[in-house]
């Protein structure tokens, strides 16, 4: 337990110490939000067409309510912590990088809806949008991560063999 938490606390400083890199900010970070706010506005235009992104702006043009999706609300920090926790939980690197990336999709699915809801209600009702925002949102992304994390762990469990199912019992 001691190990897991010190690879964990370790893999997120430095995880997060890389994410807050200016380069790091400008090459990925970035364009990575503005890629959210193009996916964003592509699905809300299937039902509303006066749906606009520009750079991590998503807006109406229909009634010039706007958001600007910032950081904290893309869903890298939520990465992150997904990272850190299946790298510091005793697994193969195969396992790892497959949790990974499928719990990095995971995560931005959920981010997705997540920007998208919360566009809408800010449309509706600015206290409802800076309550979901502020609370619900924050609690349910990290409750995403929490879960795909557990499911992965099961996933992992399931596939690796454990040394006491080897040993032989006497009968």
């Amino acid at each position: 337990m001691i190990r897991f938490f010190s690879i964990f606390i370790g893999t997120l400083a430095l995880l997060f110490g890389i994410e807050m890199l200016s380069p790091v900010q400008q090459s990925l970070v970035h364009p990575w939000t503005g890629c959210l706010a193009y996916a964003s506005a592509h699905i809300m235009q299937l039902l509303d067409g006066s749906i606009i992104a520009h750079g991590r702006i998503l807006q109406s043009s229909a009634s010039g309510f706007g958001v600007s999706i910032e950081a904290g609300c893309n869903g890298v920090e939520a990465a992150i912590i997904l990272i850190a926790g299946m790298l510091a939980f005793p697994s193969c690197l195969k396992h790892k990088l497959v949790g990974i990336v499928i719990g990095i999709v995971a995560v931005q699915g959920v981010n997705l809806l997540r920007i998208i809801s919360l566009f809408y209600l800010g449309q509706w009702n600015v206290q409802a949008f800076e309550f979901a925002h502020l609370y619900l949102w924050q609690a349910l992304i990290m409750l995403d991560v929490l879960v795909v994390w557990l499911l992965w762990i099961r996933a992992v469990s399931r596939q690796t063999p454990h040394p006491e199912a080897a040993v032989p019992h006497a009968t």
